[in-house]
């Protein structure tokens, strides 16, 4: 059985990456279409830097960035983003599936809560546990 070829909207990769900027924000829903219409932030700007330099391969191919709004494009395609959670960076490799989704929606930000035994101090009904 073959694998099927990935198609963003009915184009290939090679064809969005071919594509300028403006043909590209056509093809994105509304917020994200927006979003890059009122153009780049200065973070934003030295963050596509890093990774054209990645492409061409000058720079390394992980890349650190507290810049959770920026929308993943086509060429970010097949590197690792370590992106900031609030407290570490996490490594968040790119696919083509995730074109057109913010980079923040795959660095989540709330750990989930885990809950050990009761401590020193707690309410008497849970002090009848044994304390071994």
């Amino acid at each position: 059985m073959a694998k099927k070829e990935f198609r963003y909207r009915g184009k290939t990769l090679e064809e969005l990456k071919k594509m300028s900027l403006k043909e590209f924000i056509k093809l994105l829903p509304s917020r994200q279409r927006r979003s890059l219409s009122r153009g780049f932030t200065d973070a934003q700007k030295k963050f596509l830097d890093k990774i054209k330099k990645a492409n061409q391969g000058k720079h390394k191919k992980t890349i650190k960035t507290h810049c959770r709004d920026m929308i993943i494009l086509p060429e970010m395609v097949g590197i690792t983003l370590l992106v900031h959670r609030g407290k570490e960076f996490i490594p968040v490799i790119t696919k083509e599936q995730m074109i057109g989704h913010y980079i923040g929606e795959f660095a989540l930000t709330r750990k989930r809560v885990e809950h050990s035994a009761p401590g020193v101090g707690a309410t008497r009904s849970s002090s009848s546990i044994s304390v071994r």
